[in-house]
């Protein structure tokens, strides 16, 4: 059993399971609810839902099935289907954040509890520097044959105008869902495992960031694991760094909009959303270049604006008409 909580206990954003309903067990399985719902349920619902859509509009069963099948073919249709799904990571998160542990739904936020959208629009700018920043890094490294990053450019058609209006409309929300559910609740969820605070930081930002590159594909090679669990950690450590997601939405945000963008003007989107293989282990030092300038940069940046990295006492810095546990007083431990 966890010690119970003093009146003066400031959670940082990982801890803050800890001030909702007691119990390990919440956060267990909210997790794995979460995972289940995100990566199951909504998909087979909105999926059977989509596809009666496109049967009503006139379409085949192998047109439909095909139009929302983004592994073999990607449509607009599909890529929307697949950010709206993931986007749904968002209010499932904020319900479940309420019904299992009493927690309003800001608190997943950040410790403000809010978006700090200054904060979040400084860290668009950040991004675009780390990205150029791997770029450099990336026009110095030796290429095999066909690796180059551009080509010829795509030609621009009805098709290409749709794809754009759907990564411009939709993958923010894709890129936000993703957070959420990684680094927001699965993040407070490993946060909640120990007491410890160094152990549990860490567990905070390493499990989160495994599952987060294992849920993209059991069969990308190791080069692309180790991107995605490199994104993972360094997103996780600014969570905990800076209290808050905003870090890493605006860091995936870019990163989404720059592998799709090149994607529809120079090569094939199939291909970007369903990258497994193919990658050089030369693209891990454009991985390194890319994080440890955001993570330096973005960090900075937090202080900078006087950023707090932990919540008010446990004991109540609002009202209790508030109704928010963690700005009233200590759950009872039973």
């Amino acid at each position: 059993m966890a010690p119970p909580l003093g009146p003066d206990f400031r959670p940082q954003y990982h801890e803050l399971h800890r001030v909702g309903r007691p119990g390990i067990w919440r956060s267990l399985v909210g997790s794995l609810l979460l995972l289940v719902l995100v990566f199951a349920v909504v998909p087979l619902v909105a999926g059977t839902v989509a596809f009666v859509l496109l049967l009503a509009a006139g379409r085949t069963t192998s047109e439909a099935a095909a139009t929302l099948d983004v592994t073999a073919e990607a449509t607009p249709t599909g890529l929307a289907l697949l950010n709206v799904v993931i986007a749904a990571a968002i209010p499932l998160t904020w319900a479940i954040t309420w019904w299992l542990h009493r927690l309003k739904p800001r608190w997943v936020s950040s410790v403000a509890p809010r978006i700090r959208w200054r904060y979040l629009v400084a860290c668009l700018g950040l991004s675009v520097v780390a990205l150029l920043a791997s770029l450099g890094v990336g026009l110095l490294l030796p290429l095999a044959p066909g690796e180059a990053p551009v080509g010829e450019a795509n030609e621009f058609t009805a098709r290409t105008r749709d794809f754009m209006l759907v990564i411009l409309l939709l993958t923010p929300l894709q890129a936000a869902g993703e957070e959420y559910l990684f680094r927001g609740y699965l993040t407070q969820a490993f946060g909640s495992l120990v007491w410890s605070r160094r152990v549990s930081q860490a567990l905070a930002v390493l499990g989160p960031a495994l599952i987060f590159a294992l849920f993209h594909g059991l069969s990308q090679d190791a080069p692309v694991f180790f991107d995605r669990f490199a994104f993972g950690v360094v997103a996780g450590i600014l969570v905990i760094r800076t209290g808050g997601l905003e870090a890493g939405i605006a860091m995936h945000v870019l990163n989404n909009f720059l592998a799709f963008g090149l994607a529809l003007a120079f090569g094939d989107l199939t291909s970007a959303l369903n990258a497994t293989g193919g990658s050089s282990w030369w693209m891990i030092l454009t991985t390194l270049a890319q994080s440890l300038v955001y993570l330096g940069l973005a960090s900075w940046v937090a202080r900078s604006m006087g950023l707090v990295n932990t919540g008010p006492p446990v004991g109540g810095a609002l009202p209790p008409s508030s109704g928010d546990p963690v700005l009233a007083a200590p759950p009872p431990r039973v």
